[in-house]
């Protein structure tokens, strides 16, 4: 009998463990381990920081669903990994062996990279976790009191740079609908990206126009190639380069409530183990999802390495998103069936592709990247109210499938019907790098 542990109980990890115990059947052991209690859909964190929903809608206790799956659940943190022994040490002191490792744990936010940048310690906040994105709300219910300066975007390092583009729209949205957008003498969205809708993935579609005039139409002015030095006094430092990365001026903007997404890093008891992953702290895979060192560790979603689709004057990263992370599970679950059956044969490796929803306040924007870098079987960036309703969807079908246990591959069917084929050949999935 196998034993296989999913460290990580996000959107990678917690459907990953439904799949692993289906793909294994009660023949075999599987434990999924989260520093948190609960399920929290990421997703929506954008709406929490507004207010528009409530942590009791996107978050549930996992223990209960899983366990009725026969998946055991434990709620502690993982502070070291022993790859050698395939031991892992928890927070409360207590030791969970493995045969096979699967690591979802998502990023840790690296809010130290910009000094005054943690969402405890002054204006700017995040959306990144629940917890987060309620803190943003109590800072913006502050704002709606008393107007002020806003700053929303990405910061040097940043490799997800769709919802910063979102929640700058819904603020703005939410603004409008409370009747105090005039009140606001100025709104900012500074990023990292060397133009507007690059999004880290050398844009998609036509998504640097529409984002450009979607944050104009808002009274949002846009800074790009920007590098944020830190945040003090309520004054945001800002170095802005040109192409070649010379500073063009360092200048300050005045910041009562602002959103900036950090740079992410791998999770300390991942980052901490020899020879496991980059400098960033992020799983080295090969194009199976499988550790370039420890055979039996496989690593899925953020927190694997991939490099950036391009060198940027300022850096910034790739995005991992639902469809991506979706492929790179199953991979990783056929790929420990076959190691642990013994049965050899073909491979399977995730696609790189990228499929995004995100709200805009009254309406939204969905882009489609296949794949992922250049050049583009589809290259299409749209918007719409439909996408604003289909968020809406997805979230309440997400939310649903982790409840009931059920591993769907909702992406996969999505750009199957998108493109007419019952399957995607693995040589038309995307390239495929790793640093």
């Amino acid at each position: 009998m196998a034993h296989v542990v999913i460290l990580g109980a996000g959107t990678g990890g917690m459907p990953a463990a439904y799949e692993m115990k289906q793909a294994l059947g009660p023949g075999h052991r599987v434990t999924l381990i989260s520093s948190n209690e609960y399920f929290q859909f990421v997703p929506s964190n954008p709406w929490l920081g507004v207010g528009w929903t409530s942590r009791e809608d996107i978050t549930f206790p996992i223990k209960p669903h899983v366990e009725r799956k026969g998946i055991r659940f434990i709620a502690q943190s993982a502070e070291k990994i022993d790859a050698d022994a395939r031991v892992i040490h928890l927070g409360d002191g207590s030791t969970v062996d493995y045969d096979y490792l699967l690591v979802a744990t998502g990023p840790r936010l690296a809010f130290e990279l910009v000094p005054g940048s943690n969402p405890h310690e002054g204006p700017v906040q995040s959306v990144c976790t629940t917890d987060h994105a309620e803190l943003a709300y109590g800072k913006y219910q502050e704002l709606v009191d008393s107007p002020g300066p806003i700053v929303i975007g990405a910061m040097p390092g940043a490799s997800c740079f769709g919802p910063a583009y979102e929640y700058a729209m819904i603020v703005a949205a939410d603004l409008k609908r409370r009747g105090i957008r005039g009140q606001i003498p100025s709104f900012s969205f500074v990023t990292s990206e060397p133009y507007v809708g690059h999004l880290g993935i050398m844009g998609v579609g036509d998504s640097q126009g529409i984002l450009t005039s979607g944050l104009a139409e808002e009274g949002i002015t846009a800074y790009t190639n920007c590098r944020v030095n830190r945040v003090e006094n309520g004054e945001m430092s800002i170095t802005q380069v040109n192409e070649k990365g010379e500073t063009v001026r360092e200048f300050t903007l005045p910041v009562k409530f602002g959103m900036m997404i950090p740079a992410f890093r791998g999770v300390p008891a991942v980052a901490g183990v020899e020879g496991l992953c980059n400098p960033g702290g992020f799983v080295l895979v090969d194009d199976h999802q499988r550790s370039q060192k420890y055979p039996e560790i496989y690593a899925v979603g953020i927190a694997i390495a991939i490099p950036p689709v391009e060198q940027t004057p300022v850096p910034t990263g790739a995005p991992k998103t639902g469809y991506m992370i979706e492929s790179m599970v199953s991979a990783a679950v056929h790929n420990i069936k076959a190691d642990i059956e013994g049965t050899g044969g073909r491979r399977s490796m995730g696609t790189w592709n990228a499929i995004c929803f995100a709200d805009m306040g009254d309406r939204g924007a969905a882009f489609v990247a296949l794949p992922q870098m250049k050049p583009r079987k589809i290259d299409i960036f749209a918007t719409g109210r439909w996408v604003h309703f289909a968020k809406i969807a997805f979230e309440k079908y997400f939310i649903r499938k982790m409840k009931m246990g059920v591993p769907e591959p909702f992406y996969e069917k999505l750009i199957f019907r998108m493109m007419g084929i019952t399957r995607l050949k693995e040589e038309e999935s995307g390239q495929r790098r790793t640093s």
